[in-house]
């Protein structure tokens, strides 16, 4: 019996793989959908951001070319909405128009010289006047105390540190004139100016330290000393000053600290030197009637009023003031202290409405 061998069943073919009209139709569809994809393929694409530590495409590829100018064309540039600050020039002339207005008709004269030591603004008002100091060149007699006992290589005696709290937190003149003696006298106390740079202080005729002249300028610069890093003072020096007028009894804390209140809504305190928690004040004030004036009266007001800021004391981003009053021929010790402080407050309340305070 003949068997029969069942044939083997063909296996589908791949589409494309065998006959060549399958290749060419296979080729063709590519070739045109390359075609159409080239075609339709936008000649700019914004690139992408780069993943930190990814390398930066070439300057001159195309892509980076061409997205350059679309993205500066679609943004537009920042501009500025505040206006401009008022320049120093024009705020010392406002300064100096508030002044006259103020002082128009008031008995007296009267000399101002201020420091922001924040902004570096500076202003002086009548920088011609030379008035007596009074009780304020106990401060300059102190310093001068202070470098000879550096150049001496020592400090202060018990006895020396115990005369000049009286000198300075009570303006004790019995304190100051053995001091006075202490730190060389006339000559000592023009040798300490030189070194402080002062120029328009004489110390007083005779050896009488209460006549000695000055100027608001110069009584800035005396601040300075007590201030500044670059003194020739050392660091312990200042410290120890500026304490002692932060300690000025209350009877004597009017004058500058008028600042204070003018920038916290403080008043000076039993200390004579805090105005509220917003600002503190070191001051030493001089008051004199003048026989030569015909028993008017000289009053004078130096010192630093420093804004505690919005993050205390210790920061620096409140103001740091310096300000010198000299006055004369008021008709009393009231009406000078009254127009002294005006003065103060109208500074510092002129500032603020520019912006400067």
């Amino acid at each position: 019996m003949r068997r029969h061998r069942p044939r083997p069943r063909s296996r589908p073919r791949a589409a494309g793989a065998g006959g060549g009209g399958g290749v060419a139709a296979a080729w063709t569809v590519s070739v045109l959908l390359a075609l159409g994809v080239v075609a339709t393929w936008p000649r700019s694409t914004p690139a992408a951001p780069l993943a930190r530590g990814s390398a930066a495409p070439s300057p001159s590829a195309p892509a980076a070319a061409a997205a350059t100018p679309s993205a500066a064309a679609s943004t537009p540039a920042p501009t500025s909405t505040s206006a401009p600050a008022i320049s120093a020039r024009r705020m010392r002339e406002r300064l100096t128009r508030a002044l006259d207005r103020y002082l128009r008709g008031r008995p007296g004269h009267l000399s101002l010289s201020f420091r922001d030591q924040a902004t570096g603004f500076t202003f002086t008002y009548r920088p011609e006047a030379r008035i007596v100091t009074a009780s304020i060149v106990k401060v300059d007699i102190l310093v001068a105390l202070l470098l000879k006992a550096q150049r001496e290589r020592r400090r202060l005696t018990s006895s020396e540190r115990s005369l000049a709290r009286q000198m300075i937190e009570f303006s004790d003149n019995k304190a100051a004139n053995a001091l006075w003696q202490a730190a060389g006298g006339a000559a000592g106390l023009a040798a300490a100016n030189r070194r402080l740079r002062l120029r328009d202080t004489s110390p007083g005729a005779g050896g009488v330290w209460g006549v000695t002249t000055t100027s608001a300028a110069d009584q800035i610069r005396v601040l300075r000393a007590l201030t500044s890093a670059g003194s020739p003072l050392s660091e312990r020096h200042r410290g120890y000053v500026l304490d002692l007028m932060s300690r000025v009894t209350p009877e004597q804390a009017w004058g500058v600290s008028a600042a204070a209140t003018a920038t916290a809504a403080g008043t000076a305190t039993a200390a004579g030197t805090k105005a509220g928690a917003d600002a503190s004040v070191a001051l030493k004030n001089g008051w004199l009637p003048r026989p030569v004036d015909g028993g008017q009266w000289t009053i004078n007001s130096i010192g630093r009023v420093r804004e505690n800021g919005a993050t205390g004391h210790d920061r620096p981003d409140g103001h740091d003031y310096l300000i010198a009053v000299l006055s004369k021929q008021h008709p009393s010790m009231g009406a000078g202290v009254e127009t002294v402080e005006h003065a103060v407050r109208l500074v510092i309340s002129t500032l603020r409405a520019a912006g400067r305070g």
